[in-house]
């Protein structure tokens, strides 16, 4: 419920596009999980009623891959925003999808690590596909 599904029209056609040059699609609904337990139950509950699921992460990709051209529920992942593990020794870092490369570098901030701009999207979110970080001064 609310504050963390909306129905909005505003709301909706902001999730319905991103950097790309495609025409905005928004989706039917927009949630904010805030756990993985959120996120499985909203899948599941789309999966059984054939609902489309689009995940929105900072709305900076150039595909067009957020447009919900087939309506759905967008799942705004940007409430799950914990670093859960560290580990200096091998250089990997478990977050969540909603931890932007900004956060992930202020957490790092002393360390001598840092996650480098070329590795991440224009909005600074790391997102699916990041497995490793880059000593300092390398």
């Amino acid at each position: 419920g609310a504050p963390n599904v909306s129905t909005a029209t505003a709301v909706r056609e902001q999730h319905g596009h991103d950097e790309s040059m495609h025409p905005c699609a928004p989706p039917d609904a927009v949630v904010w999980p805030q756990s993985v337990g959120q996120v499985q139950e909203l899948a599941a509950l789309c999966h059984r009623r054939r609902v489309p699921m689009v995940p929105f992460g900072t709305g900076t990709g150039l595909e067009g891959g957020v447009n919900a051209v087939q309506g759905g529920v967008c799942f705004d992942l940007s409430r799950m925003d914990t670093i859960a593990e560290l580990s200096l020794e091998d250089f990997s870092v478990t977050v969540e999808p909603g931890v932007t490369r900004k956060a992930l570098n202020s957490h790092l901030r002393g360390t001598g690590l840092w996650f480098p701009v070329g590795t991440v999207g224009m909005g600074g979110a790391p997102g699916p596909g990041i497995t490793a970080l880059r000593a300092g001064g390398c």
